[in-house]
């Protein structure tokens, strides 16, 4: 028998049956761990009511699962790259299922901290980074438009999980709710293990953190630049809601619309940037989608009426899409080795959780301190998209000199 390491890696595929299933099958994954996350807002606005908690006290629980989801990303990671896929993504599907499941009982703060928050941020964490390498090793030319169609699961379920609140949640309650869409997942999640297979073999020698890879000034700036993108990210996802009731006077059932309509434009700004990803390259593409998600939420403090804040929501929508989707495909275009695309890509994974964790619970003290004005809030999120911008044209920047290009060289990157 010969060995992993004395093994011909073929070249990914690019295309079939297979492929495409991997694709698919992540993007069920994504519907059921990023559709859920980016449909906080729903929950926000019902659980400040619920729970009679200032909005960062409920920016824990949607937080606290998007950290972990992102946080175990080096272990998981690495166990990925050798070989330990499969028993990763069984622990996953369990912890996501008996998290929402035991959520729909909840009656406290700190229940629904411990079972929305930890235990499906755990078992996301499972699923998310070991996915997303298994999906890059079946692509090269095509990985970002691939990275597109997976990342538009979290617009599936972001259109699928808040309507189901809105009409449930006033006939049902909030524990037939979650019981519901518990048993989505369920079910998609064993359709999606089931196409989920491992294509390179194991790597078994390596460190669980390669820290050589941040002497690579290109990747270390990378990885700061998606640490202050997603700083910003959640705010809108979480306080959009929110925002549409407390400043422009909407109800509660219309205040969901704007999420829904923030999810859903959210499709095509997944797919159409991963397409031009693969043309001009994901690092080019992530750069531009940053700078203009910056511009975008500074515009969000002049809206002031109801239409301009669906004008708004449409415009945001779209281009964060962007950010969210393109971001492992600029982060693998870093790596030359596709044995330590898991062990790499946990690692980014781990310091953006730190982000995610802080992010909107900041946005929501500074709110909280405003006496619920937002334009401060505003300001921060604003302004951690832009310098995220900055760091990515940086790392652009070290990669396009190592290649011999200049700073405003056409080079696909």
């Amino acid at each position: 028998m010969r060995s992993s390491a004395s093994m011909v890696i073929e070249p990914p595929p690019d295309g079939g049956m297979a492929a495409w299933m991997v694709v698919l099958s992540t993007h069920l994954v994504m519907m059921d761990s990023w559709g859920m996350v980016n449909s906080f807002g729903v929950f926000q606005s019902y659980y400040m009511t619920l729970l009679d908690r200032p909005p960062e006290d409920i920016s824990w629980i949607g937080s606290l699962e998007v950290f972990l989801l992102f946080f175990i990303g080096s272990f998981t990671g690495r166990l990925t790259d050798a070989g330990y896929f499969r028993p990763l993504y069984i622990g996953g599907t369990i912890l996501v299922c008996i998290g929402t499941f035991t959520a729909s009982w909840c009656t406290k703060y700190w229940q629904f901290i411990l079972a929305q928050g930890i235990c499906v941020g755990l078992g996301n964490g499972l699923l998310f980074t070991p996915c997303m390498t298994i999906t890059a090793t079946y692509f090269a030319k095509k990985r970002s438009l691939a990275f597109g169609i997976t990342a538009a699961g979290s617009t599936t379920g972001g259109l699928i999980f808040p309507s189901m609140v809105r009409q449930l949640l006033p006939t049902v309650g909030l524990g037939w709710t979650l019981r519901s869409i518990g048993f989505i997942q369920l079910v998609t999640l064993i359709f999606a293990g089931y196409f989920m297979k491992p294509r390179l073999p194991p790597r078994n020698s390596g460190p669980l953190i390669e820290l050589r890879a941040f002497k690579e000034l290109d990747y270390t700036f990378y990885a700061i630049g998606a640490f202050m993108a997603f700083w910003s990210t959640y705010f809108a996802f979480h306080y959009v809601a929110a925002f549409s009731r407390d400043i422009l006077g909407l109800s509660y059932p219309s205040s969901l619309d704007l999420v829904l309509v923030l999810n859903g434009v959210g499709g095509p700004g997944r797919v159409i940037p991963g397409y031009i990803g693969d043309k001009i390259g994901p690092v080019n593409v992530y750069m531009l989608c940053t700078l203009i998600t910056g511009i975008t939420m500074f515009c969000w403090a002049a809206v002031k009426s109801v239409s301009g804040m669906y004008a708004w929501t449409v415009v945001y929508g779209f281009v964060v899409g962007g950010v969210q989707s393109v971001f492992p495909s600029g982060l693998t275009s870093l790596t030359e080795d596709p044995r330590k695309q898991g062990t790499r890509m946990g690692m980014v994974c781990t310091i953006v959780s730190f982000a995610t964790l802080t992010g909107s619970p900041i946005s929501g003290a500074i709110i909280n301190f405003q006496g619920g004005h937002y334009l401060g809030a505003q300001m921060f999120a604003g302004t951690a998209m832009l310098l995220a911008a900055v760091f990515v044209f940086s790392a652009r920047l070290v990669k396009t000199r190592r290649q011999g290009f200049g700073i405003v060289s056409g080079a696909k990157v």
